[in-house]
């Protein structure tokens, strides 16, 4: 399987996997031109794509959906409750392109499968994917999460490559700008993953087998991608571990397409 994020933040998420003849986007939130743009830089044909998974309606995450349905005929995936959120938002799209999933169930689509889990997160009804190839071999995408409830942990260990939320420094949320309420909000069990919280379940993850862990979701106003790094690479060294030697670790950007990763056993 091949993993890449498209864009990576606050401001909007898009991520590209693919196997064999199967390519999905996990939410499109981003403009549908930057999306088609960096699905090009990795030889990706946009108008090819098997379809859009969405997690949740925020902005940040369902920006381009319609665009791109609209434009390249391409069905979209999500559960009932985030479809009647999103619908009044992304603009009229083809009924037949409408797809409605449980959460908790597994789905083949082309050469891959797919689960959508449930997370903690102040929207409708929020997941994150598990994706598979045909020899159970597993990525997760799993960002805007509250907390790791027993669920999650469960759904995510074990996966080879892992996008884990490191949204916020405790210290810089604490000290900036953001009102009392959504200082609150943002720390809270339906809010979003620290760089420390991150951290320490990266260290479970390592010894469940996970090799890349990239760090997802950084806000622009209360992180930077070398603090999210160096967050995690100081507890991960406090349990004997070593970047580079146990596990892959990367920041993914706000503003940049990252490298195209390879599952290749």
């Amino acid at each position: 399987m091949n993993y890449c994020s498209i864009g990576s933040g606050s401001s909007g998420n898009c991520h590209y996997v693919g196997y064999k003849d199967t390519n999905i986007l996990i939410d499109a939130g981003l403009s549908g031109k930057r999306i088609t743009n960096g699905l090009n830089e990795i030889d990706v044909d946009a108008s090819k794509l098997n379809g859009i998974f969405v997690t949740h309606e925020h902005t940040d995450h369902i920006k381009g959906v319609g665009i791109l349905s609209r434009k390249y005929d391409l069905p979209i995936f999500v559960n009932y409750k985030t479809w009647l959120a999103i619908e009044n938002k992304i603009g009229k799209v083809k009924e037949s392109n409408i797809n409605i999933f449980e959460n908790e169930e597994i789905y083949a689509i082309g050469d891959m499968a797919i689960k959508p889990f449930s997370i903690t997160h102040d929207a409708a009804d929020p997941v994150a994917f598990n994706l598979f190839n045909e020899k159970d071999e597993k990525i997760s995408v799993a960002t805007d999460i509250g907390h790791i409830s027993d669920s999650i942990r469960e759904n995510i260990l074990g996966s080879k490559l892992v996008v884990l939320e490191s949204n916020y420094d405790k210290e810089m949320l604490l000290m900036g700008s953001y009102t009392y309420m959504l200082k609150k909000r943002v720390m809270s069990d339906r809010g979003h993953l620290s760089n420390e919280s991150a951290a320490k379940f990266a260290v479970d993850l390592i010894k469940n087998g996970t090799e890349d862990i990239l760090l997802a979701h950084l806000s622009r106003e209360n992180n930077f991608p070398a603090l999210a790094f160096e967050t995690s690479n100081s507890i991960l060294t406090e349990n004997g571990m070593k970047i580079g030697n146990d596990v892959n670790l990367d920041v993914l950007m706000r503003d940049d397409i990252s490298k195209l990763y390879k599952i290749a056993r």
